[in-house]
């Protein structure tokens, strides 16, 4: 049984690329509950027990025999090494599109659960989604005593977002591509340089930097967004471009480009549910003047306005149909900085006995390269129970772990500055 891949979706298969789940633990698991939860949530889902074949000219999705699908692996160990195995750990190529793994301490009650899957049949929302539903499985099963019911191994295939696309005509496709393209090329943007001098010399592997806020922070922070008129996203984005502008050279200013994922699945009609395995993402690209005195707050609402105008329009779809162009025009989605966005989303509901502590998602690829001398930076936000936290993946064999650092305290403290400027913190009394 098969199902192809549309133009999109191949466009990750080349990527390697990976979305990477994992939630800290506390307290006793019942391995043989998470095991079954898994089974059947992989039941329900033909796209996470298929591998991806060629097929013609393109690519498609193969169910795997049984033996072959994931099942949920076990070991000792500590949260942290086991969070940086499974960074760097890709899935096999021609197997399973998800790995499933929990890593306990030798003693002790604490657990890191880790799930990893394909971005040809996840993006961040349905990767959260999936993380969600395997362990309201688990609970249903500790709690109520019975195998939670998963499909009968013939559920159908998910369509391809972008054949749930609104229809268009395709002269105004082409017209909206070559408006891009020539946007790109006018106004192209500037990349931060890597600071490893010799890649050859350095131990190639990822890695990730992060930056966490609190509840009150974070509370602060959308406080701070409101009060000026703008998004959270705005004020990060804007924070990741003054950080990065002061990582070039020169006083004047400078065309940086903010790359901002758009999620399609809410702008569908009907809407398609976030546990459907499909990526349904596409982006927003736009370049700004950034000088090392540029107000920030100025930025973040430029920010806000543009991508405001772009998702009530017919931009995300326009931007879905063009994607299958970029391998030839990569400037299309050539940004100084990537500022991902999923927003305050729920982490996992687990029955007694068992707490969650962290939830984390980020993006992981197999290939990387540091003779290109510059890329973009890539910044992973979410916010999980109230706390956001931005994570800053990088190879270590371009960016150094110094050079990351120091980006993400850049960004901290101009993202401390907007709550600072609009919610000053009060001096301690005495």
């Amino acid at each position: 049984m098969r199902r192809a891949l549309c133009p999109v979706e191949t466009l990750y298969v080349g990527q390697r690329s990976r979305a990477v789940l994992s939630c800290t633990l506390r307290g006793r698991v019942d391995t043989g509950a998470l095991s079954s939860a898994i089974d059947a949530v992989t039941d329900a889902h033909p796209s996470l027990r298929a591998r991806i074949v060629p097929d013609g000219g393109g690519f498609a999705l193969q169910l795997l025999e049984d033996a072959e699908r994931t099942r949920l692996a076990t070991r000792t160990g500590t949260a942290e090494e086991a969070h940086r195995v499974e960074l760097n750990t890709p899935l096999p190529v021609g197997g399973p599109l998800s790995r499933a793994v929990l890593v306990s301490e030798p003693e002790g009650d604490g657990h890191l659960f880790v799930l990893s899957v394909d971005h040809t049949v996840v993006d961040g929302h349905s990767g959260i989604a999936l993380l969600n539903e395997i362990w309201d499985r688990y609970r249903e099963l500790v709690e109520g005593g019975q195998r939670p019911v998963g499909g009968d191994g013939a559920a159908a295939w998910p369509v391809p977002i972008s054949e749930l696309l609104p229809p268009t005509d395709p002269a105004r496709t082409a017209a909206y591509l070559d408006r891009r393209t020539e946007e790109a090329l006018r106004h192209p943007a500037e990349l931060v340089a890597y600071d490893v001098t010799d890649p050859s010399a350095a131990e190639g592997r990822i890695e990730v930097c992060r930056l966490t806020l609190d509840e009150e922070r974070t509370g602060r922070l959308r406080r701070a967004a409101r009060a000026a008129g703008v998004s959270v996203h705005a004020l990060v984005a804007a924070a990741l471009l003054t950080t990065a502008r002061g990582r070039l050279p020169g006083d004047g200013p400078r065309t940086l480009g903010c790359l901002s994922p758009v999620d399609l699945r809410s702008r569908l009609s009907p809407p398609v549910p976030a546990l459907v395995m499909v990526p349904a993402v596409t982006a927003h690209l736009q370049s700004l003047e950034v000088s090392p005195d540029s107000d920030p707050l100025k930025l973040a609402r430029t920010v806000h306005a543009r991508l405001g105008a772009f998702v009530a329009g017919d931009g995300p779809a326009q931007e879905m149909r063009i994607m299958p162009e970029i391998p030839r025009n990569p400037v299309l989605q050539l940004a100084t900085v990537i500022a991902t966005n999923m927003g305050a989303v729920p982490g996992p509901r687990l029955p007694a006995g068992l707490e969650v502590t962290d939830v984390r998602l980020m993006p992981a690829r197999e290939q990387y390269f540091p003779a290109a001398g510059r890329s973009p930076v890539m910044a992973c936000v979410v916010s999980f129970e109230g706390r956001l936290a931005i994570e800053f993946p990088y190879f270590t064999a371009c960016y150094s772990p110094t050079f990351v650092r120091s980006f993400r305290d850049g960004a901290g403290a101009a993202l401390a500055a907007f709550t600072d400027a609009a919610e000053p913190v009060p001096a301690p009394s005495g």
